[in-house]
């Protein structure tokens, strides 16, 4: 994915590309070099690319961030808008989007999907709350991530760098927040949404 996206980028702008691994190895890069755009996929091994965004943010404000994801495009491409990226693509999204994407971010734009536009247009038009899951936090919404992913209370601790008594308050949190009384609600709720 990644060698492919370099090719597209590199074939549609004058570009050097530094690839990191890892969410610390991107927050290092930040503080050690000048970005024109910052790809920042939404699953890193050490920690949630919507987690990471805030400190990216922070590190290099002025420096659009581009989302990339196979995730849920109107569940996902909300929450990182809200988090502060300039734009938002899936993976599976055709090179022309990525390119499009990039160029309207790197020009100070905000760039969404078509498809998330009219998502977004569809919910205002309609006056539409918030679903229960929007509410959370950026780290609640990433223990929700981990829990519907089948992590116990102490693997989400040790991957987080959390006691296990933070993680279950965070967990009691995000059962009242959706409104369920157990994880097995909440897999049902993820379902409904099209979080799975």
């Amino acid at each position: 994915m990644r060698a492919g996206t370099r090719q597209v980028l590199s074939e549609n702008f004058s570009v050097q590309f530094t690839e990191t691994e890892t969410a610390a190895a991107a927050v290092q890069a930040c503080h050690e070099q000048n970005f024109d755009l910052i790809l920042l996929d939404l699953n890193l091994p050490d920690r949630s690319g919507l987690d990471l965004l805030g400190d990216l943010k922070s590190c290099c404000p002025a420096v659009p961030v581009l989302m990339l994801t196979m995730h849920d495009e109107e569940q996902f491409g909300r929450r990182a808008l809200k988090a502060g990226a300039s734009g938002f693509v899936t993976k599976g999204s055709a090179e022309c989007e990525l390119v499009r994407a990039a160029a309207k971010v790197l020009s100070g734009g905000i760039y969404v999907s078509p498809a998330l536009a009219e998502s977004l247009a569809t919910s205002l038009a309609k006056g539409a709350g918030e679903h229960p899951h929007e509410s959370l936090s950026a780290r609640e919404f990433e223990v929700f991530r981990m829990i519907l992913a089948g992590k116990s209370g102490k693997e989400i601790a040790a991957q987080l760098s959390l006691s296990f008594k933070t993680v279950s308050t965070y967990r009691t949190r995000i059962l009242q927040k959706v409104g369920v009384s157990s994880t097995s609600a909440l897999v049902q709720y993820a379902a409904r949404e099209g979080l799975l």
